[in-house]
């Protein structure tokens, strides 16, 4: 499966990564010159500097035979211009958008779309669900179910609490997307200290789900 990315943030990273550990072809476009600067140096030819939302952009890199195409840049509009031209002018058999605002997204429904991800419209409907969690909440399955995102709550006898995230040993092909502090999210920084109460998003396959039970359970 062909797969480009467009959006080189931590989502649009590590995704890159787990579908090409996966066996899947795959390009990462960012269109910030020192971003893609630094994606290049670390993951080579498969990203590359580049405004996903320019029609040369999209014919040089191959929108046409793609299989599927993800945007996941900070910027709806982006993300759904780059799904709309995917669709409309390329023929692209599938398209995710990340969108940030949930309000925007009956629109991209509309606008046809084949799939949009809300982290806010998933917590969201985790609390309105008002499931009693375990250690480890499942909230998404990504890659036909091979993939999801668990939400972890760090309790005072977490194994990882004080520790920072540099520190923290994941199962193999697992990856913290973000971490939720008294109801603001934060970008995994490697120097950031976790903290009793933080909920920690993670990017983990199914099958690795204990191995993560033990990574941040009780000492």
């Amino acid at each position: 499966m062909y797969c480009i990315i467009v959006g080189g943030g931590n989502v649009g990273y590590y995704l890159s990564k787990d579908l090409a550990t996966a066996g899947h072809e795959v390009l990462l476009l960012e269109k910030d010159r020192q971003r893609a600067a630094r994606l290049v140096e670390e993951l080579g030819e498969m990203a590359m500097q580049g405004d996903g939302c320019e029609v040369r952009v999209m014919e040089e890199v191959g929108f046409g035979r793609a299989d599927v195409i993800v945007a996941v840049t900070g910027e709806d509009e982006d993300n759904l211009v780059v799904c709309q031209m995917a669709k409309r002018k390329f023929g692209v058999p599938r398209t995710i958008a990340r969108v940030n605002s949930p309000a925007n997204e009956a629109l991209f429904n509309k606008l046809g779309i084949d799939t949009t991800v809300s982290a806010t419209r998933i917590i969201f409907n985790l609390l309105e669900q008002e499931i009693e969690s375990d250690l480890v909440v499942p909230l998404a399955a990504l890659s036909r179910g091979n993939l999801e995102i668990v939400q972890v709550e760090l309790s005072p006898q977490s194994r990882v609490v004080g520790k920072r995230i540099a520190e923290v040993v994941m199962p193999a092909g697992a990856h913290i997307v973000s971490v939720i502090r008294q109801d603001r999210g934060m970008l995994p920084a490697p120097e950031a200290v976790l903290e009793t109460g933080d909920s920690v998003l993670a990017l983990v396959s199914t099958e690795l789900e204990n191995e993560l039970v033990s990574t941040f359970g009780e000492v």
